[in-house]
């Protein structure tokens, strides 16, 4: 084959758990809402900075280490984390995987996450807790589109991996990991209810 794919990005996506995933998700997603119930200096932050969702992450963002579900939630998705790293041949042997930042995202209609990246983590990801039909997906944007500046544009029947942007539809119960440097965004919520996820860092420590 003369064309060969070097330097690829990978996604990884996959349901949490087999046996027990709905009754967890509905356990996490209890835990989700008393977070941000309760989270006073956190909706604060949202009524000046992100009126139409909750976010924790300016207030409470290492949940895995303050509760027991997430603590658990941490637990279970370890060994996708390690999964991907060996997908991705990460050479782990000279310090170790540690999530970091662990926080909980309310996506109200209209709410918005736009691009950004997680810089001072190595894989990030999110759990999905509940995704109403019709909801935004997980945008990713070529991590090397800023130097795209004087190529044509691809074909609109362009083969998934030479396509600019890719997105991920979601689902509760699942949950997607990427390395954290790579562009990503969600979409402006079009449905009435809300999207509930819980986001994560790991770093190598």
């Amino acid at each position: 084959m003369p064309v060969k794919p070097w330097f690829p990005t990978f996604v990884y996506r996959s349901a949490l758990q087999g046996k027990g995933n709905e009754e967890f998700t509905r356990a996490v997603l209890e835990d989700c809402q008393r977070v941000r119930d309760q989270d006073v200096v956190g909706q604060a932050w949202c009524r000046e900075n992100y009126p139409a969702g909750y976010t924790s992450y300016g207030s409470q963002r290492k949940l895995h280490r303050a509760s027991a579900t997430f603590k658990r939630l941490e637990q279970k998705i370890w060994r996708h984390v390690l999964r991907f790293a060996r997908q991705i041949d990460m050479d782990l042997r000279e310090a170790q995987l540690d999530m970091t930042d662990c926080w909980v995202n309310v996506m109200s209609r209209e709410a918005v996450h736009p691009m950004h990246l997680h810089p001072g983590a190595v894989i990030s990801g999110t759990f999905y807790v509940r995704t109403p039909e019709g909801c935004s997906g997980l945008r990713f944007e070529d991590p090397r589109l800023e130097k795209f500046r004087c190529a044509p544009p691809t074909r609109h029947d362009a083969r998934p991996a030479n396509q600019r942007v890719v997105t991920y539809d979601v689902a509760a119960g699942h949950l997607v990991l990427f390395e954290s440097w790579l562009r990503h965004e969600v979409a402006s919520n079009p449905t009435a209810d809300e999207r509930v996820s819980v986001s994560f860092n790991y770093a190598w420590v």
